[in-house]
């Protein structure tokens, strides 16, 4: 429950008294979408926000409290994008897609996960992680590295996705390399072929 302050006469309060984690964290990414990760600030998110940065620390207690927040968004979108699957490599897709959606719609979101400590320990994660999983037939310590595994990869993707320089040296790379090989390799028998 959220108390609006102005409409009982403590206008004195007033954008603050209704903060919340969820509001900050939206905030938060209005202004990482507009100033990119480098000019996120505490100051910036209460400016978008119509309050005081010292306003924000009831609910946030640092930047770096702040960007765990964002990238658990991330987390949250994964799961809800593995529910509809029906087997265990359904599920991994639809999560690994799901969080990569999300993630693209946020400038610089792969630099928030990778600097971005997580919200909660990994021994609470852990059977959250593997559980959908493990109803389809995975044991845990498979479901729980195939998760990781599916996560580091979409990170890793979204961060060479995000990348203006990456995508430009793997241009110029690639413009580098010669029209035809100068090894001639060996032709695959056809029954190793897929």
């Amino acid at each position: 429950m959220s108390l609006n302050c102005q409409a009982i006469g403590w206008g004195w309060m007033g954008a603050s008294a209704k903060l919340d984690q969820a509001a900050i964290v939206s905030a938060a990414f209005e202004v990482l979408n507009s100033t990119g990760l480098d000019g996120l600030s505490l100051r910036l998110v209460a400016d978008r926000l119509g309050v005081q940065a010292p306003a924000l620390y009831w609910h946030v207690h640092n930047k770096a409290e702040l960007m765990s927040l964002m990238a658990s968004t991330f987390a949250e979108a994964a799961s809800r994008g593995n529910a509809a699957g029906k087997t265990w490599r359904e599920k991994l897709v639809l999560a690994g897609r799901a969080r990569r959606e999300a993630m693209l719609k946020q400038r610089d979101s792969a630099r928030v996960c990778v600097i971005a400590q997580p919200t909660r320990s990994a021994e609470d994660v852990a059977p959250q992680l593997t559980a959908p999983l493990v109803a389809v037939g995975l044991t845990a310590r498979l479901a729980l590295s195939y998760q990781a595994a599916v996560i580091a990869y979409t990170v890793g993707w979204v961060a060479y996705e995000q990348s203006q320089a990456m995508h430009d040296y793997l241009t110029q790379l690639n413009g580098s390399l010669p029209a035809k090989p100068s090894v001639t390799l060996p032709e695959f028998p056809p029954s190793l072929t897929a």
